[in-house]
């Protein structure tokens, strides 16, 4: 199985199996009152962990863009957290470059998110939740077909 992350404070995922969509949607670990970046990247990290324990071959996650400011540096840590998690439990991890995907899904590689959001749609037969479910589900499926 495929688990396919569009991380940020809002992380898009998918889990994608050889007939599609197992799964979707989008997980919040945005900060609460007081609390550090570092509880953000924990609670990250333990949502991620059981993701990774239900029989997954292989993870595909956006390439972090940098950009600089707070954002970049919240894309850095969680997809360095994927890393390590992929690492720990020997599951391999691949990217995708935001362009790429784009023009893969939609044939322009600046597409803007409604375009990718009605592309994922036609896959989940229901609208997205948001664009990074949209992303999540479109990078589960490049993945498939190229590495499957």
């Amino acid at each position: 199985m495929i688990l396919a992350l569009d991380c940020a404070t809002k992380t898009g995922w998918c889990l994608w199996d050889k007939g599609g969509v197992v799964e979707s949607g989008t997980e919040d670990f945005s900060k609460q009152r007081g609390e550090s970046n570092g509880m953000m990247f924990l609670r990250f990290r333990i949502w991620l962990t059981k993701m990774l324990l239900r029989d997954i071959n292989l993870v595909i996650y956006e390439q972090a863009h940098h950009r600089g400011g707070a954002a970049t540096e919240i894309c850095v840590n969680l997809t360095g957290r994927v890393q390590e998690m992929c690492e720990e439990l020997r599951i391999e991890y691949t990217t995708i470059h935001t362009a790429t995907l784009k023009k893969w899904a939609t044939g322009c590689g600046n597409a803007d998110k409604g375009e990718m959001m009605v592309r994922a749609g036609i896959e989940l037969g229901r609208r997205p939740v948001d664009d990074n479910e949209a992303d999540a589900v479109l990078m589960a499926k490049w993945a498939s077909e190229k590495y499957s």
